[in-house]
Parts: structure tokens; sequence; C-alpha cells
């Protein structure tokens, strides 16, 4: 991953992630968050980002696909 996306997932993306309403995933992700093991949790925390890169990727290729 380029410097410039590992900015943009810790700056724009993350934090979106942080403000988004869990609802009914609540559980699940606090489970997720504070049951792991400390490199459990380094895994899950880099697993996120991996998709929430790709996720994010995926729009922007969606969305420019949509104007055409």
């Amino acid at each position: 991953m380029s410097d410039f996306m590992k900015w943009l997932y810790a700056n724009y993306i993350r934090p979106q992630l942080n403000e988004a309403s869990p609802d009914e995933y609540e559980l699940y992700l606090s489970l997720m968050e504070n049951d792991l093991e400390p490199y459990l949790a380094e895994s899950h925390a880099k697993a996120v980002e991996f998709t929430a890169f790709h996720a994010f990727l995926l729009g922007l290729r969606t969305g420019r696909g949509l104007l055409e």
C-alpha cells in the first residue's frame, strides 16, 4: 500500500468507520475489539484496514463507472 493510501486510511477512512453506527453489529464488534489476544487484535486491525481500503477503492471505481 502506498504512503498516500496509508495516510488516506488513517485520516479519512478510519474516522468514517469509527463514526458509523454499528446498530445490530455492536455486540460482535465489541467482542472482536475487547476479547482478542494482543497479536490477534493486531491481525484483526490489519484485516479491517485491508478490507476498508479495498472497499473504498471499489467505491471509487464503481462511482467512476456509473458516470460513463
